[in-house]
């Protein structure tokens, strides 16, 4: 039945780009649209895939100064919520007391007017393009909301065109990493915090101007390793019934490594791959962790 799914059927366009029709009806997105933001808000924005269940989990415990309660007690789409999906226009934000903590996978001109206003802070996690693909293509897989991957060439061609959900990952990037008032956006790579997850909760909270002691560094890097991070049932999915996520085919959060493309791309699939990219990526000037 899935198969025969239609991005028509299923997904609406916004703002020129795919969004699933059931997690973003029309007045939600205009709730986001007409949403006030506070100079103390964190947002942390990212394209699909790049490490957003991990922020989840990782800034409520910087901001709880490593009280785990919060994210023990409260699913992370509550805890840290979209504000483009449809649970945030019934969550009464405004009543929530500052600092609030928020996601979104909007690209940089898809933000509302209060954001440029007020410009709140911003935590823009940027990964490996291919690692997205691969993390991608399981997750249309086992997602009853999206449109089925189809075959790995298949899926690539609509990754590298833009026509999956939230649209190009080279346009989000380059609106993000070129985007005006960048003394309140922190740019963090996937990759630097699985290589050292203790530095970029350093690093996040110095940003977030939270001075932790070395003690609770280590207490929330401990528990934000992916594999302890996994056994959390208010963070892995595991909650979402199976009409949404099917975790049987494919885990939300699967195996949280670098270089996993390897294990789903040929060498001639890889190199189209790098051939898009260095086109699309060839004026940007931003030095990537990958790169």
């Amino acid at each position: 039945m899935r198969k025969t799914m239609t991005e028509a059927e299923l997904y609406s366009v916004y703002k020129g780009v795919y969004v699933p029709k059931g997690l973003h009806p029309p007045e939600c997105l205009k709730y986001y649209e007409e949403f006030n933001f506070r100079q103390d808000d964190i947002l942390i924005a990212t394209y699909p895939k790049s490490g957003t269940t991990w922020m989840q989990e990782i800034v409520p415990l910087i901001q709880s100064e490593g009280d785990l309660t919060p994210v023990q007690t409260i699913p992370n789409w509550d805890r840290v919520p979209w504000l483009e999906e449809h649970r945030a226009s019934i969550l009464n934000l405004e009543e929530r007391p500052s600092p609030r903590i928020f996601a979104t996978h909007f690209h940089y001109n898809m933000m509302p007017e209060s954001f440029f206003k007020v410009k709140p802070k911003v935590l823009y996690v940027l990964r490996n393009p291919k690692d997205i693909f691969t993390s991608s293509f399981h997750y249309y897989g086992m997602a009853s909301f999206l449109v089925n991957p189809g075959a790995v060439d298949e899926f690539m061609e609509k990754f590298l065109n833009g026509k999956v959900m939230f649209g190009s990952w080279f346009d989000h990037v380059k609106g993000w990493i070129h985007a005006k008032d960048q003394e309140h956006i922190l740019y963090i790579f996937y990759e630097e915090m699985i290589m050292d997850l203790k530095e970029s909760v350093r690093k996040l909270s110095c940003f977030m101007g939270k001075s932790l002691s070395e003690e609770v560094i280590e207490k929330i890097s401990d528990h934000c390793v992916f594999k302890n991070m996994k056994q959390n049932k208010m963070s892995n999915y595991s909650l979402v019934p199976t009409e949404f996520f099917d975790q049987k085919k494919s885990e939300f959060l699967r195996k949280g490594i670098v270089g996993d493309w390897r294990n789903t791309l040929t060498t001639a699939q890889s190199d189209n791959f790098d051939t898009v990219y260095k086109e699309k990526m060839k004026d940007v000037k931003f030095k990537f962790f990958w790169d």
